[in-house]
C-alpha cells in the first residue's frame, strides 16, 4: 500500500491554514469515534491520528491525505 504509515512516522497533509506536520500517534483499522463522530477505518483503509509539531492538536485522516515529511 502506496499510503501506508507507522506509528512514529513523521507525516504531512493539507489543511484549512495551510500545511501541517505531525507524528502519527495511532493507526486505527477499526471503526472509532474521534471528537465526537463515528470514523470509518479498516485494515484495507486505515485512518491515522496524528498530532501537529507545533498545537499539539490531533487530527485523523486517510493515508491519502499524507505525506511522508
Amino acid at each position: 500500500m502506496a499510503n501506508d504509515f507507522s506509528v512514529g512516522d513523521h507525516v504531512r497533509w493539507n489543511s484549512e491554514a495551510g500545511h501541517v506536520e505531525g507524528v502519527v500517534i495511532e493507526k486505527h483499522t477499526r471503526d472509532v469515534e474521534f471528537k465526537g463522530r463515528i470514523r470509518r477505518c479498516s485494515e484495507d483503509d486505515p485512518q491515522y491520528e496524528i498530532r501537529s509539531d507545533r498545537t499539539d492538536h490531533t487530527a485523523m485522516h486517510r493515508g491519502g491525505a499524507l505525506t511522508k515529511a
